[in-house]
């Protein structure tokens, strides 16, 4: 992955870009700190599709709690006296 200082990538912005839309991402940074990455348009709905993909749904998860049919015993707590 290239890195560009933020200087260098407003500079040159169309070889970013260019460069990004070959399939190589982009690494932007700011004061020498990692700030963003440039991704072409299909390598962003390829990825996002794959987060979709992993991604459980509310149904499936709710399906996947375990269930059984036991009965179960409520517990009874005693009051405890209270100072007012």
């Amino acid at each position: 992955m290239t890195e560009w200082p933020l200087q260098d990538a407003k500079n040159k912005f169309s070889a970013l870009v260019n460069a990004a839309l070959a399939g190589e991402p982009q690494q932007v940074t700011r004061r020498g700190e990692p700030a963003v990455i440039v991704l072409s348009v299909d390598e962003y709905e390829r990825l996002r599709r794959l987060e979709k993909a992993d991604a459980p749904t509310l149904g499936g998860l709710l399906l996947e709690i375990p269930q059984d049919d036991l009965d179960f015993e409520r517990m009874s707590i005693p009051a405890r006296p209270m100072d007012l």
